[in-house]
């Protein structure tokens, strides 16, 4: 159903979302006036926190708390952890560079995790990719419960540190970086289960999904990302934009996800390596696997690598990939076009598909002993499977879907809301 009134439409029942910071960009882009695409839109609840320089002064993190901080251009920031004994806890990072700024070929983010007594219990790194293009990217530290480890496995106090791979490479510049930290915690199972990842599982790769794409409109964060069930979905991607979207995975369920990126309206010639970086993420914003698509222009595809099903005990391979396939929840999508793009085949936009499939029937979890902080964050409800189908988050009372402008005033857009407009996902709490 539409009701217009004057020159504003609201839309209702569509499965079209109008994503966070969508609303802005599309009643400047309609007044004429050029924007930047938003590098990210941190979580409205996020509290502010102030990154150590020596541990000893380190703030603490709560678990199932977003935080937003920054990262200076040199040396390690630090934040404190408090755990018990049972649990398997996991801090997610994600740096933003300042708008504007340069990265080095190498540059990136580490994140680190050590005990009091200086013991590393984990470290990743995530890099911009060679297109050398600024975007938020993410890493996480884990403190993991296992019969096959022997260090950090006790109660008490633990550091995140994280820090730049690579400030003072060429062309990168020096300024600060801004930081979205989220902890979480997962409870240990009732009953103590394999501690070898599955020997088998279909590693082909299917034939990408057909059919006419829908549109849905990414998000400008994880807090934000849209929702998305198995489908073809078509976007538009600006150079240097990075869009959020977030597929909900149950235990036993594989994904294949494959992306397209049209050709250029602009004529232009040349080659942009990995212009399209399509990274997936876990439902603890710990990174599983990535794809680099290569633009000269024309049409390109590319699809993540063959991933295993959705398994508690996939976290005992030794393949990262594997091993971040651990628990089910809300798996992201996060899609950068590269801003140099812009430099050979104009500001675009530029069409992006992205063909979603699901494999496998849900089965039953592990036997979770308590509850994950936040809660419900390793499981899928009701509410995630219809989120994912109408691509807006939202519970069962949520009343109106979608507010869409149908016309732009001089330089302001009129909003109408019709009802309760209502945002409660599981998970929103915590992020």
């Amino acid at each position: 159903m539409v009701v217009r009134l004057g020159v504003v439409a609201v839309v209702l029942g569509t499965t079209a979302a109008v994503a966070p910071g969508q609303a802005a960009l599309a009643a400047a882009g309609a007044s004429g006036t050029a924007v930047s695409p938003s590098p990210y839109a941190f979580a409205d609840d996020a509290r502010s926190v102030e990154g150590a320089r020596s541990t000893g002064d380190a703030e603490l993190l709560t678990p199932g708390t977003a935080y937003k901080s920054s990262l200076p251009s040199n040396g390690k920031v630090s934040y404190l952890l408090q755990l018990d004994a049972t649990s398997n806890a996991y801090v997610s990072v994600t740096a933003v560079p300042s708008p504007g700024g340069t990265v080095s070929v190498i540059d990136g983010l580490k994140v680190s995790v050590q005990d009091d007594d200086g013991t590393s219990c984990s470290d990743d790194t995530a890099s911009f990719g060679a297109a050398r293009s600024p975007h938020p990217i993410a890493a996480w530290g884990r403190r993991e419960i296992s019969p096959t480890k022997s260090l950090c496995q006790e109660a008490g106090t633990y550091y995140v540190s994280v820090e730049r791979v690579d400030p003072k490479g060429e062309g990168s510049s020096p300024g600060a970086w801004d930081l979205e930290l989220v902890a979480m915690t997962e409870p240990r199972t009732a009953k103590t289960g394999p501690t070898s990842a599955p020997e088998v599982w279909n590693s082909a790769s299917p034939q990408p999904l057909l059919g006419e794409a829908e549109d849905r409109r990414g998000g400008a964060g994880f807090a934000g990302a849209t929702p998305l069930d198995q489908g073809v979905w078509r976007d538009d991607i600006r150079p240097g934009q990075t869009l959020f979207y977030e597929v909900p995975l149950d235990w036993g369920q594989q994904l294949h996800v494959t992306a397209d990126l049209g050709s250029s309206a602009s004529g232009g010639t040349g080659y942009t390596p990995d212009a399209l970086d399509l990274t997936l993420y876990n439902p603890a914003r710990g990174p599983v696997a990535d794809v680099g698509v290569g633009y000269t222009g024309g049409p390109k595809s590319g699809s993540l690598p063959p991933l295993p099903p959705v398994d508690h005990a996939n976290r005992y391979a030794a393949l990262g990939k594997v091993g971040a396939m651990r628990f089910a929840g809300s798996y992201y999508l996060v899609a950068h076009l590269a801003e140099s793009v812009a430099d050979s085949f104009g500001d675009g936009p530029f069409p992006m598909t992205l063909r979603v499939q699901v494999s496998g029937e849900a089965r039953r979890g592990p036997g979770y002993v308590g509850e994950s902080e936040p809660k419900g964050v390793f499981d899928v409800s009701d509410q995630d499977r219809q989120a994912a189908a109408e691509g807006v988050a939202g519970g069962d009372d949520t009343a109106m879907r979608v507010v869409a402008v149908g016309g732009i005033g001089i330089g302001s857009a009129l909003l109408v809301g019709l009802g309760v407009w209502t945002v409660g996902t599981r998970r929103r709490s915590a992020v």
